[in-house]
């Protein structure tokens, strides 16, 4: 079987002016998410991130850790959905207004209900149909390279971890919701191909989080 391995980006700048750059802790756990695949011996066979910053710089901070001197191929179909417009369209701005992380969680998931029951009719910019599509085809491309035996690690954001984690569990929309609510920073998502097609084999893993390093562990 062939392996691919979905990195959250670290913590970018919740509250700033400018979110998509990687916080001071965002880096360190870029560095850390690096040392545990190359602990657990993780090849890069094929290495992809999204366009944004935040992704970008993880997966720069990251593979210097465990395979130094790859660089990972951008693929715009790896960002994130577009947080600000959505809630323009379907939460009155709230989820970009809140510095408080509770009320924002709570604002987002509201107006990302409301986009993905909008479907095609949504207003904002990408419908969530066009996301699905774009993250879905950018994950069988991906699935269909990776032969037997060989690795993919990818750096993109929770909402697009998210949104695959559902399709393959039987609810995309569903589970962009509930895995988006508690995947972490940096966190680690595994899945196998093989002749059965591609499984989730384990979500959000984020063990190297744990003991001493607790207290980088967060969510937004």
């Amino acid at each position: 079987m062939g392996a691919i391995y979905l990195v959250r980006h670290g913590q970018a700048s919740f509250g700033a002016a400018d979110y998509d750059v990687l916080s001071e802790r965002g880096h360190e756990q870029s560095r850390l998410a690096g040392a545990e695949l190359g602990r657990r011996g993780v090849r890069a066979d094929e290495a992809w991130c999204g366009t944004l910053s935040r992704q970008r710089a993880t997966a720069a901070e990251a593979l210097a850790g465990f395979a130094p001197g790859v660089v990972a191929k951008e693929d715009p179909r790896w960002n994130e959905y577009d947080h600000v417009d959505i809630a323009a369209h379907h939460g009155g701005g709230a989820a970009q207004d809140s510095a408080d992380p509770r009320a924002y969680q709570a604002a987002l998931e509201s107006a990302l209900a409301a986009w993905t029951a909008a479907g095609a009719d949504s207003g904002a910019d990408e419908t969530w149909p066009g996301f699905l599509a774009r993250v879905r085809g950018a994950f069988e491309e991906l699935a269909a390279r990776v032969g037997s035996g060989e690795q993919a690690v990818v750096f993109t954001s929770g909402g697009v971890i998210a949104t695959l984690c559902g399709l393959l569990t039987g609810d995309p929309a569903e589970g962009l919701i509930t895995f988006n609510r508690v995947v972490v920073n940096a966190g680690i998502t595994k899945f196998v191909t093989g002749r059965s097609g591609t499984t989730l084999l384990s979500f959000n893993e984020h063990g190297h989080f744990e003991g001493e390093a607790r207290k980088l562990l967060s969510y937004r």
